[in-house]
């Protein structure tokens, strides 16, 4: 049995966490969130330690240490900004991290966390959950099988309709969340660049506070990608039907589903890092740096080629 204490314990990811930690047999210890709604914890770890004050927390994770209690793992799923402290302490008290995606803003915070891994001999880990779906390994391995000379022509939509709060919380803080591609944007990057691999080109058609659009080439795929809060932008049907969400990945004018199988993949990431494997800094490298050209860019209109829903 390893020993876990969790940073953000009241945010919508957190539960998935401890559901992943007592799913593969390990304990919680110790919790922190400035927030102090947190009753989920009592269906998972009601033992564990809480605190909303980090000075608090880190004073008693040392007197755990003094006690002889080795706290094996710092799962992180504080808001975006924080992440890279966050992991940062996790090492230096002697534990491996496994961090909520995005694991950092900025791809230089990853050279940063690889000299401190190198320093402490512990690992940082990062939830790349859509590389363990079924779906999206099943179509990774038929493009790894199909003709090696083709190029994909790909498009990608996700809408997820937020209310007025969404802009109020950090979320809508663009130094704090690294804007609307990187919350809600990046594990569709990564799983790109898995399947089709490095990126050629990342062009930027819009990028405003609730909707991100673009084009990505990879050098197996374009990629037209659309990316929303705004419930306004919503496909018609949709709408008619009364829903909030809308993800579509089609693939050569194809749709490819992959909208099921998302309950158990923090389950699974866990098992993996915990057998030995999960993804680390260096496998998150290439959507951090994707997410981070997309917000330092100057979106040029709906020009070339762009997503159909910009229109």
């Amino acid at each position: 049995m390893k020993n876990f204490a969790l940073i953000g314990a009241a945010g919508f990811v957190a539960p998935r966490h401890m559901k992943a930690i007592k799913d593969t047999g390990n304990k919680l210890i110790a919790a922190l969130d400035k927030h102090d709604c947190v009753g989920v914890i009592d269906s998972h770890f009601p033992d564990a330690d809480f605190f909303v004050e980090f000075e608090r927390f880190d004073r008693h994770i040392e007197k755990l240490k003094r006690q002889g209690t080795r706290l094996d793992y710092v799962s992180v799923c504080s808001p975006n900004y924080l992440h890279d402290a966050h992991i940062r302490f996790g090492l230096r008290q002697g534990a491996d991290v496994i961090c909520e995606k995005p694991i950092v803003l900025n791809p230089w915070n990853i050279d940063g966390l690889q000299e401190i891994e190198k320093e402490t001999g512990h690992k940082v880990y990062n939830i790349l959950q859509l590389r363990l779906h079924e779906s999206v390994i099943a179509l990774k391995d038929k493009i790894d099988n199909g003709p090696k000379d083709k190029i994909y022509d790909v498009d990608l939509a996700y809408i997820t309709s937020r209310g007025k709060w969404y802009q109020i919380s950090w979320k809508g803080d663009v130094s704090k969340s690294g804007g609307i591609a990187t919350n809600i944007g990046v594990h569709f990057y990564d799983m790109l660049h898995w399947i089709f691999g490095d990126v050629k080109q990342n062009i930027v058609h819009i990028h405003n506070a609730d909707t991100a659009a673009g084009y990505l080439e990879f050098e197996r795929a374009r990629v037209r990608w659309f990316l929303s809060i705004n419930a306004d932008t919503l496909p018609a049907d949709v709408k008619a039907k009364g829903g909030r969400t809308y993800r579509s990945l089609t693939i050569e004018g194809e749709e490819y589903e992959f909208s099921e199988g998302f309950n158990e993949l923090h389950t699974l990431s866990y098992k993996s890092v915990l057998n030995g494997g999960g993804f680390g800094l260096e496998e998150a490298r290439t959507a951090i740096q994707i997410v981070h050209d997309i917000r330092n860019s100057s979106p040029i209109g709906a020009v070339d080629e762009f997503h159909p829903l910009i229109l």
